[in-house]
């Protein structure tokens, strides 16, 4: 049985949107040089929405891929079932651009860990950073933390965080879900 409590409700999912959209805005003004990279499979959903926002604020192109990190990630061999790799598209060159790699939950800094190994293919940035829209604190395995955050949420190793989606579970919203025994 499980205990689910919901902490971030669709309204203040929407603002805190808003606001990593305009900070990525106070930082990268024109996103001449600026590549927004969604981590498969569930961050993809908040990069749509931060580039949606940014066209729409700043009546420009923003441009936008997907990065699977499955056969980058260091327990890909250990798993009892093999894992299923998700689509990668990043239609352009990531050589000498800023790169804005973007999740839905940093947990122990792994997924991100083999992005940074995975992005590689497409050329060597100019300087990256993470955008997560939760930052699960007292979790990191690899020291790597989000130059932006949604929100911070203090958890125990029993307790996962799960952020559902308009666009795949009809209702936007974060959750922080229990065990109980």
């Amino acid at each position: 049985m499980e205990d689910n409590k919901l902490i971030v409700p669709a309204p203040l999912f929407k603002v805190i949107i808003s606001r990593l959209c305009h900070q990525l805005i106070e930082y990268h003004r024109s996103f001449e040089d600026t590549l927004l990279i969604g981590l498969q499979p569930r961050g993809i959903y908040l990069a749509n929405r931060i580039q949606a926002e940014l066209t729409q604020i700043l009546s420009t192109d923003i441009r936008q891929g997907y990065l699977d990190t499955t056969f980058h990630r260091d327990d890909f061999r250990r798993r009892d079932t093999p894992l299923t790799a998700s689509r990668t598209d990043i239609p352009f060159v990531l050589e000498d651009r800023n790169v804005v790699l973007i999740d839905d939950v940093l947990y122990t800094g792994r997924t991100v860990r083999a992005a940074l190994d995975a992005m590689t293919t497409f050329g060597r940035p100019r300087k990256v950073e993470l955008l997560a829209l939760v930052n699960r604190r007292y979790a990191r395995h690899i020291p790597i933390e989000a130059d932006y955050v949604g929100r911070t949420v203090n958890t125990l190793d029993s307790q996962r965080v799960v952020v559902t989606w308009q666009e795949k579970e009809n209702e936007d919203g974060i959750w922080l879900t229990t065990k109980s025994e």
